[in-house]
């Protein structure tokens, strides 16, 4: 068993990708994620593992600096909040089009814009959606508890490298601040440069005389050979579909009515599921732990087995909701509650929108 701990969300994520072994963390300071690189900081975990911890100039800088250790088969990370990964959408894009694997982390704050430093859940359609150019997806995980956060860094790196993908946690300021038991993992070593040159045969580790060139890139100006580019990336995220679902239900078996729920939203509903069933009604609570790929068949699997209605609840004016409502394909009634500026439901409230908007009382 590993080292028990009361650590935030934030540095139980940075604790985690040290014991991890991962290779490097390039970021820039913003509220309300600044503790992951002040952690790293602070831990220099150089001396621990040889792990290279920088603060970049910019968002920018530190994207890129991810996109080329990643290709040279390190596992690297970043993290960041809603500001500063729109800053990053740009190499988040090159990284899914040269196929570069990496994990990076959003810590949601308020938007749109500067917004406020207070916790959001509205960065859904920019990580699920893709917030760069072209069609591509990456590979998203919602933590709802700092267990999770720890838990969620090997998670992601082991994503990451199955696929060569960018793995997106993406969390939200309550879950990155509040403080909880964590049992942390045992430290893993780095890997060697003779181990990366051996498993990653697409790693940019070097040419030596008599091999062939490794070029990774997203360019490329032969518009067959880009057709055929993207065919292929679309074909790993239909093999992404069908193998990384995850998700959790809760007291599902019997619901007549069910709350649909990520992250520090999740945690609320669950408390209304409870207060609902008090008062004698059958709720339960879907929660997606991957946002990409979806568990749109879990929600497909609930209607079958006799759900007559969803509530989407969120930290936003309602982004998930269009997907619980591809999910539902018209058969059931699904709508969304949220609150946003800052302001956190609270189950009474989550518990009184399910019966106003679904159940009809």
């Amino acid at each position: 068993m590993g080292e028990l701990k009361l650590m935030k969300g934030n540095e139980a994520l940075a604790e985690s990708a040290i014991r991890y072994g991962c290779d490097a963390y390039f970021g820039y300071p913003i509220t309300p994620q600044s503790e992951v690189i002040e952690y790293l900081s602070e831990q220099n975990p150089y001396e621990r593992t040889g792990m290279v911890v920088l603060q970049a100039e910019s968002e920018l800088a530190a994207i890129n600096m991810v996109y080329a250790a990643g290709a040279a088969g390190k596992r690297v990370m970043t993290s960041s909040s809603s500001p500063g990964v729109c800053l990053k959408q740009e190499g988040i894009a090159y990284i899914a089009g040269a196929e570069v694997p990496c994990v990076y982390a959003d810590v949601v704050r308020g938007g749109p814009g500067l917004g406020t430093i207070q916790p959001s859940q509205a960065d859904y359609f920019q990580a699920v959606k893709g917030g760069g150019n072209g069609d591509y997806k990456n590979i998203v995980l919602a933590p709802a508890s700092v267990q999770e956060m720890a838990d969620f860094v090997a998670l992601g790196f082991d994503l990451a490298f199955k696929y060569r993908m960018a793995v997106c946690i993406l969390s939200d300021g309550a879950i990155g601040q509040m403080m909880e038991k964590v049992v942390l993992p045992e430290q893993k070593p780095r890997m060697t440069e003779e181990e990366i040159k051996a498993k990653y045969p697409w790693a940019l580790t070097g040419r030596k005389r008599g091999t062939q060139h490794r070029i990774i890139t997203s360019l490329d100006l032969d518009s067959n050979k880009m057709e055929e580019h993207n065919r292929h990336l679309q074909a790993k995220y239909k093999m992404v579909e069908e193998n990384e679902v995850r998700y959790e239900e809760i007291n599902c078996e019997d619901a007549d009515y069910v709350f649909v729920a990520y992250g520090s939203s999740a945690r609320i509903a669950q408390k209304s599921v409870q207060l609902g069933r008090e008062q004698g009604l059958k709720l339960g609570l879907l929660r997606p732990i991957t946002l990409f790929p979806y568990p749109t068949k879990a929600i497909e699997n609930l209607i079958n087995h006799g759900v007559k209605g969803f509530l989407s609840v969120e930290l936003s004016c309602g982004q998930m909701i269009e997907d619980v409502r591809l999910a539902c394909n018209g058969r059931v009634k699904a709508e969304h509650f949220g609150r946003v500026g800052g302001i956190i439901h609270t189950p009474e409230e989550v518990l009184e929108a399910m019966k106003k908007q679904i159940i009809g009382e």
